[in-house]
């Protein structure tokens, strides 16, 4: 079992879709399908399971691929988690991703209460765990059943080495086509790689640049993305939340938008999802997303016959 092999171009992340009533968050998953965006991504939210959540999005769409964006290791014993995502992907496998890591301290010391302490280390210990045989499977003389497909929530290059060493790919989040460049650099031509890309469109410029200095500065104070940041040259000044940062962070506006679907492509992203911003926080952006639907039309990164990764022009991609 692999990822999906139809996963589009572009998809949508929705923050606070676990905060909807099912009934609500199907019939947002059978609107997106309609537009013709192609895949959704789930942000746990910690109010509903993320895996439950998935499958209902699935069951009321017929084509939508539906990930994990992702679910958070700590609190989640392995076996459960294994068995919570092998459920879903063994009833929808050519249309769910797994994506998986350990989140933030705001979430896990705010919200779960637990130590969040090397990160890193956890995430690989916690993979060692997730990848031991099953142990109920044995018992009842089954084969064991592999590997789960994954991809891997990654910022920095140990991360994204894990990423490529212990799963199918990377995700990453509030990054720029120059961090995409180099995630693909140290996954390598063959590992899939997502980028969360944060967007407005539709709303007058001074409301834009509200929700996109909004959005990021929920992360200045966060540890892993100032460092994030400090790798691809922005200075302390501008972790204090530069317009430099804000605008390398966050499309404004459809052409922007088209644009950086492209750079991040061109970098070496096979799928860039869409973090459209709200007004409120939590609310559902939905008049965005039908603005978005129009926006990408361009084709997939891909492979020569060689394996070597190629920009949409042929060109080989530089590594």
């Amino acid at each position: 079992m692999t990822l999906p092999t139809n996963l589009p171009r572009t998809g949508i992340w929705v923050n606070g879709l676990d905060l909807q009533a099912p009934t609500v968050a199907t019939g947002l998953a059978a609107e997106l399908e309609e537009l013709g965006l192609g895949a959704i991504w789930l942000s746990e939210g910690l109010a509903h399971d993320p895996f439950v959540t998935a499958a209902g999005l699935l069951s009321a769409t017929s084509r939508l691929v539906v990930g994990t964006g992702i679910a958070v290791t700590y609190g989640r014993h392995p076996h459960w988690m294994r068995a919570s995502a092998r459920a879903v992907l063994d009833a929808y496998p050519d249309r769910f991703v797994f994506g998986a890591g350990t989140s933030n301290p705001r979430v896990v010391e705010g919200v779960l209460g637990l130590e969040y302490r090397r990160p890193l280390a956890a995430l690989r210990d916690y993979l060692d765990d997730l990848d031991t045989p099953d142990a109920l499977r044995a018992q009842l003389g089954l084969p064991d059943a592999g590997r789960l497909p994954r991809v891997l929530a990654a910022l920095g290059p140990s991360a994204l080495r894990l990423a490529r060493d212990r799963a199918d790919g990377a995700i990453t989040y509030l990054v720029t086509p120059e961090h995409t460049a180099q995630a693909r650099a140290a996954l390598g031509p063959d590992r899939t790689l997502v980028v969360e890309q944060a967007v407005v469109v539709g709303a007058a410029g001074a409301d834009a640049r509200t929700r996109a200095r909004a959005h990021v500065g929920a992360y200045l104070s966060n540890p892993g993305y100032r460092a994030s940041w400090q790798r691809l040259g922005f200075t302390d000044a501008d972790l204090g939340g530069s317009d430099r940062l804000v605008d390398a962070l966050v499309a404004i506006g459809e052409d922007q938008v088209r644009q950086r679907i492209t750079d991040h492509i061109d970098a070496g992203a096979d799928h860039v999802c869409l973090q459209a911003l709200p007004a409120e926080p939590f609310t559902i952006p939905a008049q965005q997303w039908k603005l978005l639907a129009s926006l990408d039309d361009g084709p997939r990164r891909r492979h020569d016959d060689t394996g070597t990764a190629v920009t949409p022009s042929g060109q080989p991609r530089p590594m």
